[in-house]
């Protein structure tokens, strides 16, 4: 009966691998090698330490590791249409080190995890990674007695390599302050999910990455407002740059300049003067200063409500309060509302409104651009756009 009950064990060894020494480190979907069983009350030791009773064991570990590896059996598979990418070999490598480190029961040095991080490539790469990540927390509870997640930095690092590669199935698992990897959610990692979707124009990602940072109790800041506002303007979606907007305010978020910029020049493309008011009502109490294109935003508000004159007033304060650098950009915001912004807001208004905002803006843009040559500014800038007939309509 002892015969064949080791050779039951045997078999299982060979059969149906597992991870160390317990079911507890199998990785799901991810195959790995089976150590010797010891018992449950052995401490944890060096492998130089093991008895020489173990050693036939050990033997047979690492025979498996190298028929077994997990790497040749996801390497790159021909078929009849497409062939299927697998891990890169410097990944395979790396991944192979650590998990023979961790079957001799020593804690792969830091260095290695971090060399693990920085080399993945594609989908694979970071499937091995995150496999590595679940039985090193693992390992780390059930041999060294370490409860703690891994270090911030590290997490950030692999939330920025899953965005690197486009892994974003395990991009979003490193947002759950609830995961087997012993990743802690940051909000440094929701924006390196952000940046690939505003990359990628990908809205449906920004909405995700925002429910998963509100479930897992992050905090807005003003970084992720700047980035939410931009998606949201480059996909020119209004609405969800209105709801967004009403949450960081109301989570007491101290909006930055650029996202001002943002906010206010979406406001004046479609015309709403009501809310680019309520916007810059907000801006002017969190900070004294127009910048380029908060100014050029107001002054688009006037001309919409037919103010000319006070366009070309905030045109000249703006001239007046920017830096000597900066100020070359005025006449490269003035061409651009004559020559582009005009035609944009016109298409943007309802049909039965489109001519008479275009005769306004054909009248009162001159008056502005006079207005502004009135208070000593020597402007050239082309009124083409508007002369032509039927230019804005």
């Amino acid at each position: 009966m002892q015969v064949g009950s080791k050779a039951r064990g045997l078999v299982r060894v060979l059969r149906a691998p597992t991870f160390l020494n317990s079911n507890r480190f199998l990785s799901h979907g991810v195959p790995a090698i089976e150590a010797p069983s010891h018992s449950s009350r052995q401490q944890w030791r060096p492998h130089s330490a093991f008895s020489s009773q173990s050693l036939p064991f050990s033997g047979i570990i690492r025979q498996r590791i190298e028929q077994h590896s997990m790497c040749s059996m996801l390497t790159a598979r021909a078929s009849f249409s497409s062939v299927e990418v697998g891990p890169t070999e410097a990944v395979k490598e790396l991944y192979n080190k650590m998990l023979k480190s961790v079957v001799a029961q020593t804690m792969p040095p830091n260095a290695w995890l971090w060399s693990l991080i920085e080399k993945c490539e594609n989908h694979e790469d970071i499937k091995l990674l995150f496999d590595m990540l679940q039985n090193l927390r693992r390992f780390r509870l059930s041999n060294l007695r370490i409860h703690e997640n891994f270090n911030c930095n590290l997490c950030r690092e692999v939330a920025k390599a899953c965005a690197r590669v486009g892994a974003l199935d395990f991009g979003k698992k490193t947002l759950r302050k609830h995961n087997v990897y012993g990743l802690t959610p940051s909000i440094g990692s929701v924006h390196h999910l952000l940046l690939y979707a505003k990359k990628h124009n990908d809205v449906g990602l920004m909405v995700e990455v925002m429910k998963l940072l509100k479930r897992n109790d992050l905090p807005y800041q003003s970084g992720t407002a700047d980035i939410v506002f931009s998606i949201c303007y480059n996909t020119d979606n209004w609405q969800l740059i209105s709801m967004y907007s009403k949450k960081f305010v109301k989570a007491g978020v101290k909006l930055r300049e650029t996202t001002f910029d943002t906010w206010m020049e979406f406001a004046a493309k479609i015309g709403d003067t009501e809310s680019l008011w309520k916007i810059e009502k907000l801006r002017s109490e969190m900070m004294k200063q127009h910048s380029l294109r908060t100014g050029f935003s107001c002054a688009k508000g006037f001309l919409l409500e037919r103010k000319p004159d006070n366009a070309a007033s905030i045109i000249q304060l703006l001239i007046q309060n920017l830096s000597v650098a900066k100020r070359a950009g005025v006449l490269v915001e003035l061409q651009k509302l004559i020559s582009e912004w005009s035609l944009e807001v016109v298409k943007r208004q309802k049909e039965e409104d489109r001519k008479a905002l275009a005769a306004s803006l054909i009248t009162d843009i001159p008056v502005m651009v006079s207005g502004l040559q009135n208070m000593g500014l020597e402007l050239s800038v082309s009124m083409e756009e508007l002369s032509k007939e039927g230019a804005l309509t």
